[in-house]
């Protein structure tokens, strides 16, 4: 709990609370809004009847396809289904705007290529897609010795903080593009990976001889405003 102390929070949405460890102090917070997604009939069941408090604020169905639950900015915690956890972060990018901060728990692999940088083997699409939005930190370890059962995998704790500054690209969907076509042949030379989106004037630059992960979100960003406008729609 002590990685809560630096986050204020006002509204606040807690993705999947199962049985409610976490829940139960979420609820102690002074002057919270709180609300709960939870998609098991038994646990919205079970979180009745361990904390009456929470009568009237649990949402019964799937994260990826509930509505926005405040219509204020809001923020979200929780312990990540492992098999969605990335979907959730995709579905959280579509709320950029009313999410200043999330503190989740993934499996440690997808908590590492989330807070990953440019030229370390854990960078990748993932990284390159939320890290213009989201300034992410990995917190700590959570070992499978921490649950019951235990699973089979190290899980991580990783916060993400709405970045100040937007990052100067053509557009969300160019980037998206060049960055996803770009990652889908990681092992090649950019030059080849993304031919199709630029002309081939702008190909012999010498950042085309870099590799995906080699390069940062700023240098994507920047190649968005010199893709070949036909091949944006592609």
């Amino acid at each position: 709990m002590e990685a809560l102390h630096e986050f204020s929070f006002g509204n606040l949405l807690e993705v999947g609370p199962g049985g409610g460890a976490l829940t139960e102090h979420l609820l102690q917070i002074p002057d919270i809004r709180f609300k709960a997604v939870e998609l098991d009939e038994e646990k919205v069941a079970h979180l009745h009847e361990r904390f009456p408090k929470i009568k009237g604020k649990i949402i019964q169905g799937s994260f990826l396809e509930i509505p926005k639950p405040f219509e204020e900015s809001f923020s979200i915690i929780g312990n990540f289904p492992y098999n969605i956890s990335t979907e959730i972060v995709f579905r959280i990018l579509d709320w950029k705007d009313a999410v200043p901060s999330v503190i989740g728990m993934f499996q440690k692999e997808v908590a590492a290529r989330l807070a990953a940088a440019p030229g370390s083997k854990m960078y990748g699409v993932t990284s390159a897609l939320v890290q213009p939005f989201y300034e992410i930190r990995y917190l700590f370890d959570v070992p499978p010795t921490c649950f019951h059962p235990p699973p089979k995998v190290m899980s991580g704790v990783i916060s993400m903080t709405r970045s100040s500054q937007s990052l100067n690209m053509r557009s969300e969907e160019d980037y998206r593009k060049l960055v996803k076509t770009a990652f889908n042949q990681r092992r090649k030379m950019l030059r080849n990976a993304v031919r199709g989106l630029f002309d081939e004037e702008k190909l012999k630059d010498k950042i085309f001889d870099l590799r995906a992960e080699q390069l940062g979100i700023t240098q994507f960003a920047e190649l968005t405003f010199q893709m070949r406008s036909s091949a944006l729609r592609g």
